[in-house]
């Protein structure tokens, strides 16, 4: 008897859908392994953090104790000393006995770095948004030396500068002084805020600055009603790695402040001596400090995304 074989049976109609119904089931499964691998990333990358937080409701026991212990009691003391300035001894114990400690209320701190990242990153987009705008539209001779010599701002080390810096510091009588930090942290972080705003510009036509100008707005009228409209995501996005970049920053900070003016990672760094390191302040802390950030992203992260994929295709 001859053997009649599935695509026989099936037909032209049934052997398209048999084939329609492979290529999807090699797409979802392709989509799951997509969609697991960036889970198993995200967890690598979120981990520490959550081990940190962690850490900063335990007890010094707990925190120490192998393996760990799970569940276990949670504690706040570390932030209400860290953030509320409770006493940390408040029945006689020996907080800081081992590592020499006697500070450990870090609000102020918190605020420090508010302040010297908020107005730098306020003076990094005022300085970057023009001359990145004047670098994409204005035919300049030697655009890509200029764009160039603005790279290698960024590429220098901090430590290269530091020293120069501090010289240049006790002269003016800017040490320990905000203006002085703010001043560093601006240009250090205007030349990657240039070189990002000019690519989110040349993703703009020139023809809108063309209608514009035609419809009877200035050069500067076209860039302030039209064009920034179009670099909103791009001008977020900048302000956001700006705002980091200043946030972390610890090698000029320690370098141009004698402990007055205190930020975040100084501030972290006060936490171990060569005695020891107290690790519940140190993660309560270092916890608080993850915490603004995390929220303004998430309150800008469509704007930021939008911003960080305008200039990824030409």
């Amino acid at each position: 008897m001859a053997t009649i074989s599935t695509s026989a049976r099936l037909g032209p109609a049934g052997t398209a859908n048999a084939g329609v119904a492979r290529r999807a089931r090699g797409r979802l499964a392709g989509q799951i392994v997509r969609t697991l691998a960036s889970a198993l990333i995200a967890l690598l990358f979120f981990l520490p953090i959550l081990w940190w937080g962690l850490n900063s409701i335990r007890t010094t026991t707990e925190i120490f104790a192998l393996p760990p212990r799970f569940p276990f009691d949670a504690t706040l003391d570390w932030y209400r000393v860290v953030l509320g300035n409770a006493d940390p001894n408040p029945q006689g114990g020996a907080a800081g006995a081992g590592s020499g400690i006697t500070k450990f209320f870090s609000l102020p701190y918190l605020g420090n770095s508010f302040l010297i990242g908020g107005a730098s990153t306020l003076l990094v987009l005022l300085l970057a948004t023009p001359a990145a705008y004047a670098l994409s539209r204005f035919r300049l001779r030697r655009r890509k030396d200029i764009a160039f010599w603005i790279l290698s701002q960024r590429m220098l080390p901090p430590v290269a500068a530091a020293y120069p810096l501090q010289v240049m510091f006790q002269r003016f009588g800017w040490t320990d002084t905000y203006h002085g930090l703010i001043l560093v942290h601006t240009a250090i972080n205007a030349p990657l805020a240039v070189l990002l705003l000019l690519s989110f510009f040349d993703e703009v036509p020139r023809e809108l600055d063309d209608a514009a100008m035609i419809d009877g707005a200035s050069r500067f009228g076209a860039f302030r009603e039209v064009i920034l409209h179009y670099v909103r995501g791009g001008l977020m996005a900048t302000a956001v790695l700006a705002f980091i970049f200043s946030w972390n920053e610890f090698l000029l900070v320690l370098v141009l402040t004698t402990g007055k003016i205190q930020t975040v990672p100084y501030a972290s760094s006060t936490f171990t001596t060569n005695f020891a390191t107290e690790w519940g302040y140190l993660a309560a802390l270092g916890t608080a400090s993850v915490v603004p950030i995390f929220v303004f992203i998430l309150l800008v992260q469509r704007h930021l995304v939008r911003g960080l994929t305008l200039g990824a295709v030409k």
